[in-house]
């Protein structure tokens, strides 16, 4: 093959090889790997967006379980979400859903799992086996086992309350005058192992040598931990609390099975809400307005944490 010139300069043009250019090349490469995924793309479409664009247009119409809005439901607008708004009923419940999401996971079971993972990490095989079998029994439960364990244990004659009558304490009934505080701790108790599993593998990751050349330099076992430790995991400790977050805001059975959302609305979440008025109420429409609001709120937390895991991901 023979270079030819060019007829405007004469110089030699590059032989025709037939080949795609590199820039077509590589888009076609990328298409190319892209294909397999297309049936899990599919999927994905249809039993996660398709509900979920279901659900956002339902909570613009007068959708109800019986009556007329069951068979011909009307496009209402906004006035599920005015009526949202304006109902008493929705700021407590928003507020009882961060408390619960704050104290349960961004505290609770986060917290609660690094430190279970640290102490662990500079304990013997017995203690790690045992504290491992304790804690994640109560994960590996089904969710509805886990809530007919914790309302046995948290009732006016329950677990608790029969151990603290054995020392001589008589127990408050948990369930009725604290409980927030009660699915909390019954949540916590439910979560922490994944997070415990979570640090224990992060933690085996950072390299001994690091911590060992700056114990050499004088710093106590805190200043390691956290100038040390906490950065190096960093990246593990914003995505659990993005998996944990999303987990709590998704929690339903737990809290209906311990109080009902009560007393009153005292421990009512936004899951509990949507559930009370789309199928207690038989407002369709109403509910799905509050589960949107709850999808909402949950993306909001997860751009938070996509954001700070963008700097190390970068």
């Amino acid at each position: 093959m023979t270079a030819t010139l060019s007829p405007v300069s004469g110089a030699p043009r590059a032989p025709e090889t037939g080949r795609p250019a590199p820039r077509k090349r590589k888009a076609l490469q990328r298409v190319t790997r892209g294909v397999p995924l297309i049936p899990a793309v599919g999927l994905l479409a249809v039993f996660l967006l398709g509900p979920v664009i279901s659900s956002f247009y339902g909570s613009f119409t007068n959708s109800t379980l019986s009556g007329v809005g069951a068979s011909s439901a009307e496009f209402v607008g906004f006035q599920n979400y005015l009526d949202l708004f304006a109902s008493p009923d929705f700021p407590k419940s928003v507020l009882i859903t961060l408390v619960f999401l704050v104290a349960s996971a961004i505290l609770g079971q986060n917290v609660l799992g690094l430190g279970l993972a640290v102490l662990m990490q500079s304990s013997n095989k017995f203690v790690r086996s045992t504290v491992s079998t304790i804690v994640v029994t109560a994960w590996v439960l089904p969710e509805i086992v886990a809530a007919f364990a914790a309302y046995a244990f948290f009732s006016d004659a329950g677990t608790l309350n029969t151990m603290l009558a054995a020392i001589g304490i008589t127990g408050p009934n948990w369930l009725y005058t604290l409980p927030l505080l009660s699915v909390i701790l019954a949540n916590t108790w439910r979560g922490t192992a994944f997070s415990m599993l979570v640090y224990r593998a992060a933690l085996n990751d950072v390299p001994p040598e690091i911590t060992e050349a700056a114990e050499v330099d004088g710093a106590r076992g805190w200043q390691r931990f956290t100038l040390i430790t906490l950065p190096m995991i960093r990246r593990s400790i914003s995505t659990n609390l993005m998996l944990t977050t999303l987990q709590t805001l998704s929690v339903f059975a737990l809290i209906f099975v311990m109080t009902n959302g009560g007393p009153g609305t005292d421990s009512t979440t936004l899951p509990l809400l949507a559930y009370q008025e789309a199928f207690r109420f038989g407002q369709l429409g109403f509910g799905t307005a509050i589960a949107t609001m709850l999808l909402l709120v949950g993306a909001l937390f997860s751009v938070a944490y996509i954001r700070a895991l963008k700097p190390e991901v970068d």
